[in-house]
């Protein structure tokens, strides 16, 4: 496995890689989750590509851009043995230079739910992954569907920019118990890691309700119920899958998201509607 931090000298690596170039996108600190993706690429594609970046722009004043968890060694041995022919792992002074000053902007999508909540997120998160996609012109983008609302910001992005790059989304490693696989899960303690799969418990109560003919007002409620006494939710609602609106019956495609804070750990699922 290449790896390389500058920018000229991953163009020259991937320019030479044979075609199609699948690509995974991380900011390291990597779990089955991630690797799910990677192994999905190797499959699909004839090279392999990863980027491990904390990206500054996607994280709000007060969040946990210092304590975010960093292993690079580590992520570095995962991603060979998974098979990623390079991986791209810059510093921020790489992707962003003295006088950087564009950003991505995708209008109301990235204004609701987790960009209401984290303002600069969204604008974070399309900012950086244009610019590795322009680094790297893969392909196929591989991105987890835990991220809901990202991918779909992601997707928007790249179809309203023209940018050649399909994108494959891929459904959400959990542990035996629920809980979907997350980076920030090595915050919680143990009491909080015992409760925190209460919010996927919460998702699939509000999916059976409404599917047994509740509105969906009674599933919400219902499904709080469910939650962990622990739990401080920030929303609980069923959404379209292309513009994250609300909607009021299970009408696919959808999810069912929600988010809630376990402690200082602030923790994201959703179930896909087909």
């Amino acid at each position: 496995m290449h790896v390389t931090a500058t920018i000229s000298q991953a163009r020259a690596l991937f320019d030479v890689l044979p075609r199609p170039l699948g690509f995974v996108p991380t900011m390291g600190a990597l779990h089955e989750g991630h690797l799910t993706l990677v192994r999905l690429a190797r499959q699909e594609s004839l090279s392999v590509a990863a980027s491990v970046f904390v990206n500054p722009l996607q994280f709000g004043e007060n969040e946990d851009l210092t304590r975010y968890p960093r292993d690079l060694e580590g992520d570095r041995a995962k991603l060979a043995q998974a098979g990623v022919d390079v991986l791209f792992a810059p510093g921020a002074g790489a992707m962003y230079p003295p006088g950087f000053s564009t950003s991505v902007e995708v209008g109301t999508l990235a204004t609701v739910f987790e960009g209401a909540i984290r303002p600069v997120h969204f604008r974070g998160v399309a900012t950086v992954v244009c610019k590795l996609l322009n680094v790297v012109r893969p392909d196929t983008l591989y991105l987890g569907q835990k991220d809901a609302q990202q991918t779909a910001v992601l997707r928007r992005m790249i179809r309203d920019l023209e940018i050649p790059t399909k994108v494959a989304i891929v459904p959400t490693q959990r542990e035996a118990d629920g809980l979907a696989l997350s980076s920030r899960n090595a915050y919680l303690s143990p009491v909080e890691r015992a409760a925190a799969p209460s919010l996927h418990h919460a998702l699939q109560a509000v999916r059976l309700a409404m599917a047994s003919g509740k509105s969906k007002a009674e599933a919400l409620a219902a499904a709080r119920t469910r939650l962990h006494p622990l739990a401080q939710l920030d929303y609980l609602d069923v959404v379209s899958a292309d513009t994250f609106e609300p909607i009021e019956t299970l009408c696919a495609p959808a999810f069912v998201i929600g988010a809630a804070r376990f402690g200082k750990t602030r923790l994201l699922d959703n179930l896909w509607i087909e």
